[in-house]
């Protein structure tokens, strides 16, 4: 059945390449590209710059902020190192859910909308939910949105009012669905869809590698480890620059922003291994493709903070394993259950410095393995994660999604 689906995200890449909400885009794409209208309706932010359609997919985005102050809601803005909510955040969640509300409800109602798609129960989900009660409505989980529901009273209250209205839940890692179940989503309607990920922007090649590495000044016999993400305690890159320094001759090289960005320059200056850290801020997605074509190995060392907040699944860990480059991370969230530990990655301890410090070693001491490692890993990305499988997997969230709202109440 074709449908006209209404996205609700507080999350899109802005522009080609973007760093933020990487996965938001493959997922209208793909399931505009197996035949359905595909809306999505996010807040305005000052960089975007997408026509109102592209590929498949219309763009509808609100305003809501009456100050550039306030101009804080979604695009990894609204959160301080992912643990607390900024002040600001406070005053525009209301100006911007009336907003993102209106929003939505004009968009199903001019454009005939048959299905309801809240990405982030809180708020796209209870957003969603509310502009279009009559229609059926599917949620996705992606991790911070199941944190914050977990962490404020107002916003659990407002998860279980959305999982009660949605006909299906899907979640990108077990971790996330049985923690939506403790907060009041149906166990017979969740499901763990994991991320797809693009095997020909994440792969490898020998021209790309002499490239980013002639860029950086690392030739080519220099172990290259390489490690991207937004600079938050749950990424874990506080060990992984510990590590760097028990790793004699190790360059790391970390692609992101963040608020811990001081912190860790400080730390590898503190433990004198600030010439083998470099620092590469955000880097749009083809970039960060080529460095980890360019590297030894690549890790993703991510950790449960001391707040509980864990990533669901990172992008990383699948682009990582598509480029073909051996991968070194841990077990957190959802990474256990698409990484194989010494088959198509090595898993380590959360916080354990030594740990990834020694897995370095291995890949380092061990070429053999460490090629066999990449080889199985790109090929697993190629048999289970590719985008279009998983836009099959959503349109069988909508049928389940069409069918719970034809039964009778």
């Amino acid at each position: 059945m074709r449908h006209v689906v209404v996205m609700v995200t507080t999350s899109y890449p802005r522009f080609p390449g973007d760093s933020v909400g990487t996965f938001m885009e493959p997922i209208a794409r793909s399931v505009a590209a197996r035949g359905h209208d595909v809306h999505v309706v996010a807040p305005w932010h000052p960089l975007v710059t997408r026509p109102p359609e592209e590929h498949g997919v219309r763009f509808h985005f609100y305003r809501y902020a009456p100050f550039q102050s306030l101009n804080v809601f979604g695009y990894a803005a609204a959160m301080r190192a992912d643990v607390h909510l900024r002040a600001a955040a406070y005053m525009a969640a209301p100006l911007a859910l009336a907003a993102g509300w209106r929003a939505a409800r004009h968009v199903a109602r001019r454009h005939h909308a048959t299905m309801m798609h809240g990405h982030w129960v809180i708020p796209g989900g209870i957003t969603a939910a509310m502009a279009a009660p009559r229609l059926p409505l599917v949620i996705s989980l992606h991790g911070s949105d199941v944190y914050v529901a977990e962490r404020l009273a107002p916003a659990r209250s407002a998860a279980r009012h959305a999982f009660a209205r949605a006909g299906f839940v899907t979640s990108c890692s077990d971790d996330l669905a049985r923690r939506a179940i403790a907060l009041g989503a149906a166990a017979e309607r969740i499901e763990t869809v994991p991320y797809g990920v693009d095997s020909v922007r994440f792969g490898p090649g020998v021209a790309v590698r002499a490239a980013r590495r002639k860029e950086l000044g690392i030739a080519d016999n220099v172990p290259l480890c390489f490690a991207a993400g937004r600079l938050v305690h749950k990424k874990g890159f506080e060990y992984l620059v510990d590590a760097i320094g028990r790793t004699p001759g190790v360059v790391l090289a970390l692609a992101g922003e963040g608020t811990l960005d001081h912190a860790l320059r400080a730390q590898a200056q503190a433990q004198g291994v600030a010439g083998r850290v470099l620092f590469l801020g955000n880097q749009p997605q083809d970039a960060v493709g080529e460095y980890f074509a360019a590297a030894d190995m690549i890790c993703a060392p991510s950790v449960r903070d001391d707040s509980g907040n864990v990533d669901g699944l990172p992008n990383v860990v699948l682009e990582a394993m598509a480029s073909g480059t051996p991968l070194i991370t841990t077990a957190a969230g959802g990474i256990g259950s698409v990484v194989e530990h010494e088959r198509t990655g090595l898993i380590v301890a959360e916080r354990d410095s030594a740990a990834l410090a020694n897995a370095l070693q291995r890949i380092l001491s061990d070429p053999v393995m460490a090629a066999e490692i990449g080889r199985a890993a790109r090929a697993e990305v190629q048999r289970r994660f590719g985008w279009e499988r998983v836009a099959v997997r959503f349109e069988a969230a909508y049928a389940r999604a069409l069918a719970f709202k034809s039964l009778p109440s």
